[in-house]
């Protein structure tokens, strides 16, 4: 009983598994279907589109289809020429004969194929007219938008032409301006280095011209030494301080 039971639940088991196996295939069919639908609902409302639209594609094929069986007729009547040609090459007059010898309804039947063949070339040539002259529509058409988009270009490309030249004028510009004030105070350091200079010149000038008097009024001979030593240490003091600044603020 046991082991009838066993083999009662691993049958239950697989058939459950291959049953929700089943119902993910029927689940996957019904989506397919339904994709299959709509796209099918798609197309036929396209198809409608296009056979309710007078669109050039349309009118192109019909003109095609027409063509191709005028080109059909004309090739079968070439054929039956080329027949009664090899009936007699040598004598060109040939066909004319055949046409004396002709009954009346044959040659009725003839110019019925002449007429129809006439009256298709007429037709083939009113299309090829008709086609030229919607050729031609399309030409100037398209020539007309082509001189639009030719003179928007243009006004565009003068347009970017003069921003060009602003911006180039307005950087020379400004290179010119930055070029000047450099230069202006490069010259305003120079002018105020050159003063600078001038001015501890005098004062030497006068320490040294006040120290000659000194010596020459016959004051004491140490004391106007130990002045000069002690200018001379007080120059040297000074002059590191305006190489530093010189060299640093050029």
């Amino acid at each position: 009983m046991s082991g009838d039971s066993d083999y009662s639940k691993y049958d239950l088991a697989r058939l459950q598994a291959e049953l929700e196996h089943e119902r993910e295939i029927k689940e996957m069919l019904e989506e397919s279907v339904s994709d299959l639908r709509s796209t099918m609902c798609e197309l036929q409302d396209r198809l409608h589109s296009v056979d309710g639209q007078e669109n050039e594609w349309k009118t192109r094929f019909e003109t095609q289809t027409e063509l191709n069986g005028q080109l059909e007729r004309q090739m079968s009547f070439i054929h039956e020429r080329l027949e009664d040609l090899r009936g007699n090459p040598m004598d060109p007059l040939a066909s004319i004969r055949t046409f004396d010898d002709m009954s009346v309804e044959t040659l009725r039947q003839r110019l019925k194929l002449l007429t129809e063949e006439k009256s298709d070339l007429q037709s083939q040539l009113m299309d090829a007219h008709s086609r030229i002259e919607q050729e031609g529509k399309a030409f100037h058409k398209t020539n007309d938008e082509r001189r639009a988009y030719l003179s928007e270009i243009a006004k565009l490309s003068s347009t970017l032409e003069a921003q060009r030249r602003q911006y180039s004028t307005e950087a020379q510009r400004a290179a010119e301006s930055k070029h000047k004030r450099s230069v202006n105070t490069y010259r305003g350091r120079q002018t105020s280095r050159k003063a600078e200079a001038d001015a501890k010149k005098g004062k030497e000038r006068e320490e040294d011209g006040g120290g000659a008097c000194v010596k020459g009024g016959g004051g004491s001979n140490g004391v106007t030494a130990e002045r000069r030593e002690e200018r001379k240490s007080q120059r040297g003091s000074r002059l590191p301080t305006l190489k530093y600044y010189l060299k640093h603020n050029p």
